[in-house]
Formats: structure tokens, sequence, C-alpha cells
């Protein structure tokens, strides 16, 4: 992967996204160092041209790269395994992972879907799974920026014989990659129905004391609604609350059943939020109040989930669904309006992972991490209003150029860093490994066989 280059993007529909949501049409930008140095609505005349590299977007949109706040990357090679199973998180995960998941299939899966990410205009991702050293290692190939928390269970997991051995790992795993320039370990306890309130606080405890984030699912299955008000009797928002668990280093995924009092504490704690809309629909669990939540000022990002919840692994499939839906629920065309939804997709999901001050928007000091989009295909054309063309219209066919701290991770469709047949060939070889286990048999699972 090459080192980062001085860039100048010229002819571009840049979308800023910053706290004026400036539009420059026939923009352009420039990047030395990793790092944006102007962004201009005419034509950026460098005096120096050495070593410059220009970029014609040809009127194509410039825009920040997009953020997922949460997804477990590991899962790539379970895609379209009992889809529309009731508790298939039970039923069907936990029992598979333990049957299969292993360092090797968590790396190999990782950078899968992380070139998916890539392709799909993803820059920033919050990962939340098993052996996340191999995670680390398949991030630090990608090049993406990550935030990689390793999780903690109450019961055996796959990379660690005892309960709430995830603990141990964190503790391991921070020290190892504290320092790493793009990628930032964290702790990330299950959810509370899987954590105990002791265990909750000794994430919580680890996670301050090495100053990184934690992550957590929350409030987001009706079985853990349930179980919070039938023991305490109250949310689980309310419950961590009580325990000093909630605070700004905590990233919450999900947040589905929220009341009033839940969406003020986590207003208080400043708390970010990842929707994760394509998975909850998916699961016909719910729809997160969003606009109540944006209404309040809690920072709110998008998430896809894992590619076994929400299947796809980019958010530009997301946004129209999370646009639409809201509109759905509320009976209200204007309800999360695409600007809205862009916003969550960059610099919005910047606020929630707390890093809006170097991410998340096309601002001068800022980090180089761009997505250029290519408007040659129908669905783009033609562009009055850029925020609908891609909320409604793009897809991941259209992300042409992907930069993250000014490297070029992808430019016109092609990832040359990274292999992308030996990627799908040890993918190819984890799938006959998978549809061969007994395991699924037991689970009641069907799959289609691969041929030799």
């Amino acid at each position: 992967m090459e080192t980062p280059q001085r860039i100048l993007i010229k002819n571009a529909l840049i979308l800023t996204m910053n706290a004026r949501k400036d539009v420059f049409y026939g923009g352009s930008l420039l990047t030395e160092g990793g790092k944006i140095i102007r962004v201009e609505p005419g034509e950026i005349v460098p005096e120096d041209v050495r070593n410059l590299r220009v970029i014609d977007a040809r009127g194509g949109i410039v825009m920040p790269g997009m953020i997922n706040t949460h997804t477990h990357l590991g899962m790539s090679f379970f895609r379209s395994l009992a889809d529309d199973r009731k508790d298939r998180l039970r039923k069907v995960l936990f029992p598979l992972e333990k049957a299969v998941v292993t360092d090797d299939l968590v790396y190999w899966a990782s950078l899968h879907s992380l070139t998916e990410m890539i392709q799909g205009g993803v820059t920033t991702v919050f990962d939340m799974y098993y052996f996340e050293e191999a995670v680390a290692r398949a991030a630090d190939r990608a090049g993406l920026r990550a935030f990689l928390g390793e999780t903690v269970v109450d019961s055996p997991s796959p990379d660690s014989p005892e309960p709430y051995g995830g603990i141990a790992y964190a503790r391991k795993f921070i020290k190892a990659w504290k320092d790493h320039d793009l990628i930032t370990p964290a702790v990330a306890p299950h959810a509370p129905y899987t954590v105990d309130g002791p265990h909750m606080i000794e994430c919580r405890d680890l996670a301050r004391s090495e100053g990184v984030p934690m992550t957590l699912h929350l409030n987001e299955m009706p079985f853990e609604m349930e179980q919070f008000q039938k023991e305490y009797g109250t949310s689980p928002v309310v419950r961590l609350d009580e325990l000093g668990v909630l605070d700004e280093g905590v990233v919450a995924a999900h947040c589905i059943f929220t009341d009033q009092r839940d969406r003020e504490i986590l207003k208080e704690r400043g708390v970010g939020v990842a929707h994760n809309m394509a998975a909850n629909i998916k699961a016909a669990k719910g729809v997160a109040a969003v606009p109540e939540m944006l209404e309040l000022g809690i920072p709110v990002g998008l998430g896809s989930d894992g590619p076994m919840s929400g299947n796809t692994q980019d958010l530009l499939s997301l946004m129209g669904t999370v646009s639409q839906v809201h509109k759905l629920v509320r009976l209200d065309p204007q309800a999360m309006p695409p600007s809205a939804v862009v916003e969550m997709a960059t610099i919005g999901g910047a606020r929630a992972l707390h890093i809006d001050g170097i991410t998340g928007s096309l601002e001068p000091g800022k980090r180089a991490d761009i997505v250029i989009m290519d408007h040659s295909s129908p669905a783009m054309f033609p562009v009055y209003d850029p925020y609908s063309v891609l909320v409604y219209g793009a897809s991941p066919r259209d992300v042409d150029t992907v930069m993250v701290e000014g490297r070029i991770l992808m430019e016109n469709r092609k990832i040359p860093h990274l292999d992308m047949s030996e990627i799908r060939s040890r993918g190819q070889e984890f799938y006959q490994k998978i549809c061969a286990l007994p395991a699924l048999n037991e689970l009641g699972l069907q799959a289609v066989r691969p041929q030799n």
C-alpha cells in the first residue's frame, strides 16, 4: 500500500459535511501528509507541483469516507446461513461459532468484509468479535481506520475456554495495538444479558484505565427488556447507568427499545449510538427512535451489523432503507431527509465514535479520508440534489476511489494492495468446511454444498 501523497482532486461536486453543510460544485481539494490542506469551491492552483498527484473527479461526488459504527467482520463466511430463523443468536450463531470459529477463519473472513467495505466507500469501522488480534492484522493489511473490540461473554467462547476470558484477551490486545496509527483497540462486553454487573464494571474499568472505547449491544432484544424489567424493574440503559458503566467512551449498538428516560441518560452520559436499521427490520425487532435521539442531541451513526445479520457491509446499501423506513413508521415523507442520513453515515458516525475532530467531514486539518463517487451510472444522473442521489440511487458499484489518511486504497474500482482471488479462495475453503460440519445438521440447517 502506497504512502500518503500530495493529491489534488479537481472538477468535483464536494459534499464537505462541515457545520454549514457547504456543497461546492466544480470544487477542488488538496491533501498533503495524509491531511486535507485546502477545500475550495473553485480551482486550486498549488504553487508547488512537485510530487503532486492530480485526480480529475469529472464532476463526480467527493465526500468524506463513511463510518460503519457497528459490525462483526469475522462473520462474513456465515452470510446467508440460517437467515430468518427465530432466536438465531442463541440457537444458531453461538453454537456455530463454538464449532468453527478460529483465528485463521476470523482473519480471512475479516479481510473479506473489509474489501466489501472499501468497495462501498467505508473508511472507518467499529468491529466487535472474537480473535480481535486476527481482525487487527486484517485491518492493518486492508488499510482502514478501525476500532476493534474484543467480545466478552459469560460462557466459553471461540477464543477463550473460560467464561469472561475476553477480558484477559482484551488486556493483551490493547497493549499490543494501542499505539497503532489507524487501529484503536476496544473492550466489547457483548450485552447486558450476557455480561453480569460485576464483569460489566470490570470492562468499564479496563476501558477507562487504558483510555480506549467500549462498545456493547444495548436495548436490542425483546427478551432482554423483559428480563431487566423482571429482575430490576427498569431498562438495561437505566441499570447500566446505575452501575456507572455509561459514559462518552461507550458506543451502544441498536438501542431499539428506548423511552424518554433512556434517551435522556444516553444524552447526559455522552453515549454514541450505532443505528443498525437493516439488521433490525430484517429480524423484525423494531425501529429505533433515531429522530427523537437526534433531536435530543445524541450522536448517532449508521451500522451495518454483522454480515450474518445485515448481510451487506457497506452503508450505501443501507441509507435508502434508513430514510424510507423512518418515513413509513411516522407516515411522514419529510421525516429523516437524505441530508440527515448522509450526515449519520459521515460526521454523525464520527461524533458517535468521538473522532469528529479528525474525520467525518472534508475540512482543512482533518485526515484525508475521502471517497470519490462516479456519476456515470444511470441511477446517478442527473444530480439535482447530491444527498438524494446518494441515499436513493447510489450503490457500491458507483464508488470509484477510496482514500484513508491520503493513501489510496481503491482507484477505478481496483484495490491493488489486496489479492482478491486469494481472499476468495480462502473463503471457499472455509465455506466447504462449514458445509461439512455435523453441527449444521444438528442445528437443523441446510446449505448448498459447494462442488469440488
